[in-house]
């Protein structure tokens, strides 16, 4: 006897065998390429893994002790607490500033949006070059000293390679903010359009002028979850810097040019995998790098209220 399916179960079954086609590639793909990367690196960082990246000879925690121990290391810690203390706080301000002008321009919006937009789509490593190369190469023709002699100075400066003072730290932070603060902008600049119109009109109606006072009393407080995700991950890229120290102090497999006044972790852990060929003591790093983003993400998040109701 012939049993039959009734059609709105074979219409189910249908469906699910074409979701699972579809996702399947994904699945396969993150699978291959993300998820077991990330256990293979974390088996790699309790194993003693010197030229070789095969797994077995287990050392426990040692790698990771080894690398807390690691003066260059923790000193490559605080480069980027450094670098992040700069970098979020100018990228939150400028990204905010320039939404808001953009939003409130009479005319030619969209040219703006795209104009400042434009960087997001630069590499990292063309910018960085640049920035070495052609604005701060330390030459009498380059673009910062050259704006220098403009204004009547005659010192030739060395932005790069100078530790006191620290002028390497202005072409770092240029070169990020540079490439970061259009994306940023567009994100305020979507919360900006979510504010009901209504609120300004009503605070008109009770006295408020235009400016400052609707800004701080109006805009600032509806934008709350845009700006905590801005912090948010503006941090998280912080802390994931990797090719403008690379490229524009000249680093390498060791120690070389000037990397060493501002190495960030992901320079140094590259050097220790791949320069010394320690995938162990690089994966152990690596990792403690890991848990301090999602321990300051997380604790940022507790501060700032993140994903609370308005």
């Amino acid at each position: 006897m012939t049993v039959r399916v009734p059609f709105w179960r074979r219409s189910n079954v249908e469906a699910n065998i074409a979701f699972w086609v579809l996702i399947a590639p994904m699945l396969i793909g993150l699978g291959v390429f993300v998820f077991w990367p990330i256990v293979w690196g974390l088996l790699l960082s309790f194993s003693e893994a010197r030229n070789s990246i095969s797994i077995g000879h287990w050392v426990g925690w040692r790698n990771y002790s080894d690398m807390l121990s690691d003066s260059a290391f923790r000193k490559s810690l605080l480069t980027i607490v450094i670098f992040t203390a700069f970098i979020v706080p100018l990228t939150f301000a400028l990204s905010l500033v320039l939404a808001v002008l953009v939003h409130t321009a009479s005319f030619g919006r969209p040219i703006f949006r795209t104009v400042f937009f434009i960087p997001t789509a630069i590499s990292y490593v063309v910018a960085s070059l640049v920035w070495r190369m052609g604005f701060f190469n330390g030459l009498p023709y380059g673009f910062a000293n050259m704006v220098l002699y403009w204004f009547g100075s005659s010192k030739v400066l060395d932005w790069i390679g100078t530790a006191h003072p620290p002028y390497y730290w202005l072409v770092l932070v240029t070169c990020r903010l540079w490439l970061q603060v259009g994306f940023y902008m567009i994100l305020f600049l979507a919360g900006l359009q979510e504010i009901d119109q209504s609120l300004y009109e009503a605070s008109w109606v009770d006295g408020a002028t235009p400016g400052w006072t609707t800004f701080r009393t109006i805009t600032l407080p509806m934008l709350r979850n845009t700006s905590v995700a801005v912090i948010l991950l503006n941090f998280i890229a912080a802390f994931q810097a990797f090719d403008e120290f690379y490229n524009i102090l000249g680093g390498g497999l060791a120690t070389s040019g000037n990397v060493g006044l501002a190495r960030p972790p992901l320079v140094y852990l590259y050097q220790v995998a791949i320069g010394q060929q320690d995938y162990g003591r690089g994966s152990a790093g690596a990792f403690i790098l890991v848990a301090a983003i999602i321990i300051f993400t997380i604790v940022q998040g507790r501060i700032f209220g993140f994903g609370r109701r308005s």
